[in-house]
């Protein structure tokens, strides 16, 4: 397990706190609906941090060719239909391009810089001339408006328990997943990032925002330049 990274529920557990059985339970909202609005159909899209594959079926259903990568083979055994790679994201260099290449689950906000700029400049690298990079960032009060819980339509609660500064602008989050059945629990490392802090990491890159996508600009349509 990485240092400040901590999972706990049956299954198993990756090293950043993610558990498997619990992300192949996790629903997914309307993400689907909001990166088909923004790209074109049909797209070949590079999904970093795919996980089980919660996006990545949704995406595979609406006509779109979907390369997943992370880092668990655990997670990557529960995607379907899809190209897999396994392996850390911010090494990664494919010596390909895509139209779309997707940074979700928030990973932008890792506590680590370097492996920050590692996942933006992964980013870069992959992203076709004339395509876009779909980031999905923190909502601006993620850090701020805890304890707090969402109860799931098909029946689990989810709930942020709280979050801790550690130093260096980084809080530990810990985060309950309660299922009739059964409980889980994660605590990670988070660097919350102000919209102009989440900008200057763009260009660092060479990206910038082409526009904000969601009232809560939590999802953002990124490209060169």
């Amino acid at each position: 397990m990485r240092e400040g990274y901590e999972g706990t529920g049956p299954g198993a557990i990756t090293p950043d706190g993610c558990a498997v059985e619990l992300y192949s339970r996790l629903t997914v909202g309307d993400e689907p609906d909001i990166i088909s609005a923004a790209v074109p159909a049909g797209a070949h899209i590079l999904e970093l941090g795919s996980g089980v594959g919660r996006m990545t079926h949704p995406l595979l259903e609406r006509g779109f060719t979907v390369t997943a990568v992370d880092e668990s083979a655990e997670m990557l055994e529960r995607v379907r239909g899809a190209r897999t790679i396994c392996g850390p994201i911010e090494g990664l260099d494919l010596g390909e391009t895509f139209d779309v290449v997707m940074l979700a689950s928030f990973l932008v906000h890792s506590g680590d810089v370097e492996v920050r700029r590692g996942l933006l400049s992964a980013c870069a690298r992959h992203v076709a001339e004339g395509g876009c990079v779909l980031i999905q960032r923190e909502a601006a009060d993620y850090h701020t408006n805890v304890p707090r819980e969402r109860v799931d339509p098909t029946g689990f609660t989810v709930r942020i328990v709280s979050t801790a500064p550690v130093g260096d602008g980084v809080d530990s989050v810990h985060v309950e997943y309660l299922f009739p059945d059964a409980t889980w629990t994660q605590t990670f490392l988070a660097r919350p990032l102000t919209k102009e802090q989440f900008e200057e990491a763009l260009g660092e890159a060479g990206l910038r925002v082409d526009r904000y996508l969601t009232e809560d600009e939590v999802w953002v349509r990124v490209v060169k330049g």
